[in-house]
């Protein structure tokens, strides 16, 4: 005799179908799924994983915001820089108020939750109920990112601008800005905003105002856009105009609407997306640089955007955001490169050429003619002087590694550059044989490990570059969860990467057992857990 949950021998078994109470579940949320990956890890980083994979995404903002309000207080008590310890003395309350409101939701949502479940299943308010307290949370989450949008962001960079105006610009801006707004003034004036400022050691350009290391212009020539307004805020002498084209505020601006617009292309909206937008606008891997400097801001954000079309299957799409980073600074280029390994289209072909065709339709023409109009001063500003090769003294100069090391020893700073490139670019080119990168989420988190060591064997850098980093890393996880729509459009059914459908197994082969779960590889979402055994009715 067969009951509920039994069959008879002999029944033919299929996986049901059947949705259970959980909800459906993606997989870099999965515990399982997450366990599986951090195996290699240490010991106390997957414990300090798996404590933030069990919180409730309220708690998890409480966490963000509460850790945000330590690093600002930190920073406005010690920084050695008197713009950080503005900022952080600004910051740290709406960080605070911020983690304490999501501290109260994540509180009350649990309570909420606990007495919902003890509710009678037939008393036909808990769907009414969940739905009442899902808005209301939202709303309370909106509000608490405004809170630390607005206090740790907007406010302090407008209070820094009116006081650059007013005073000493110095003590209120960070020297790139000033860089990139004097490159802006030449250029607007048709002037080459790369100069030769040493020749044979000796220094041709001397300007008592400044320091030496801000007559270099670092960056690639893409970057004078966001100086150009600068050029007419000078000239009127209009001390509102001049706030208004502050370099910073463009930064802003651009980075927001940017991001903003790669987040939306990507589907479903997860938790991973919402991370993404508060490291990329309200949490200190943004709100400090914004603030004080921001030149990298823009960059990160179209690597972003590159990024979401990567995952969307549209190359040259991701060619032209790509391309737009790398005519700015050189930091986007371990991306740009990594990229083409996830140059795939909607049918899944390969589409390295469209991919680098969209790439060179902005780098050629924005970057090759400044450079050949004067390739000694362009390789002077943008290669040498980053490298520490220049004989003038960089302000990136963050105790890392590698620095540590060019100090100790300075006679070999050269050979140090030779032999960190080359074992760097072995290793890169091996793990690129033997593993290579195969979709957007894989390359966000292999450049994200690329950065890192760049970074940390750096003879000059600045501990301001591991928001690179740390935003690949966040990518990754986000790209993970995102939909394929290239799996979409064939219907849900898995294609390798040469287009081609894998064999369907036989009837009865590898069927799943009861209590057991299906799971997918390629877009990233595991399907609901199946329950219990269904057997075939007899009219099948």
């Amino acid at each position: 005799m067969t009951g509920p949950g039994r069959r008879s021998p002999g029944s033919p078994v299929v996986p049901s179908i059947v949705l259970s109470d959980r909800l459906r579940t993606h997989r870099g949320s999965s515990p399982s799924a997450g366990e599986r990956r951090w195996d290699s890890y240490p010991a106390p980083l997957r414990r300090a994983l798996g404590f933030l994979q069990g919180l409730s995404p309220q708690w998890r903002d409480a966490f963000l915001y509460g850790c945000s309000a330590l690093f600002a207080g930190v920073t406005g008590l010690a920084a050695g820089i008197p713009l950080y310890r503005q900022w952080g003395q600004m910051a740290f309350g709406p960080y605070l108020v911020a983690a304490a409101l999501m501290a109260v939701v994540g509180w009350r949502m649990g309570i909420g939750t606990r007495r919902a479940d003890l509710a009678p299943p037939g008393d036909g308010l808990r769907p009414e109920r969940s739905v009442a307290v899902e808005h209301q949370w939202k709303v309370l989450r909106l509000m608490a990112f405004l809170i630390v949008l607005f206090g740790a962001t907007v406010v302090p960079l407008a209070l820094e601008v009116v006081w650059a105006s007013e005073g000493n610009a110095a003590l209120h801006v960070q020297p790139e800005v000033l860089v990139v707004e004097q490159a802006g003034v030449r250029a607007a004036h048709g002037r080459d905003p790369y100069r030769v400022v040493d020749r044979d050691g000796h220094i041709v350009i001397h300007e008592k105002t400044e320091p030496v290391y801000e007559l270099y212009y670092p960056y690639l020539p893409g970057m004078v856009l966001f100086g150009f307004s600068s050029s007419s805020g000078r000239s009127s002498g209009n001390t509102v105009e001049a706030r208004l084209t502050d370099a910073r505020i463009q930064f802003l601006v651009f980075t927001t609407v940017i991001a903003l617009i790669a987040l939306s292309r990507l589907r479903p909206s997860t938790d991973a997306r919402a991370r993404a937008l508060q490291v990329l606008t309200v949490l200190p891997t943004a709100a400090l640089p914004l603030a004080t400097g921001g030149d990298d801001m823009p960059v990160v954000a179209l690597l972003l955007l590159g990024l979401a079309a990567l995952q969307r299957r549209r190359p040259v799409l991701a060619g032209l955001a790509l391309g737009a980073a790398s005519s700015l600074k050189f930091t986007a280029w371990p991306l740009v490169a990594l990229a083409a390994w996830a140059a795939w289209d909607l049918r899944l072909h390969r589409a390295v050429w469209r991919y680098l065709a969209g790439v060179a339709i902005v780098v050629i023409p924005v970057v090759l003619p400044v450079a050949l109009r004067n390739p000694s001063a362009f390789v002077d500003n943008v290669i040498r002087f980053p490298l520490g090769l220049a004989g003038v003294s960089s302000p990136a100069a963050s105790a890392m590694p590698g620095h540590i090391f060019v100090a100790t020893f300075p006679g070999a700073h050269r050979a140090y550059l030779v032999v960190a490139g080359v074992v760097g670019g072995a290793v890169l080119v091996r793990h690129l044989i033997r593993k290579p990168p195969g979709n957007a989420a894989q390359v966000a988190g292999l450049t994200g490990w690329v950065m890192l060591i760049a970074i940390l064997l750096a003879p000059a850098t600045r501990v301001g570059y591991l928001l690179y980093p740390i935003n690949l890393f966040v990518w990754a996880w986000m790209l993970r969860q995102a939909d394929d729509p290239a799996q979409m459009a064939d219907g849900g059914r898995e294609r390798d990467h040469d287009g081609l459908h894998p064999a369907t197994p036989e009837p009865g082969v590898d069927q799943l057992s009861s209590g057991s779960s299906n799971s997918s590889t390629e877009n990233g979402v595991i399907p609901a857990e199946v329950v219990g055994d269904t057997t075939v009715p007899t009219s099948q």
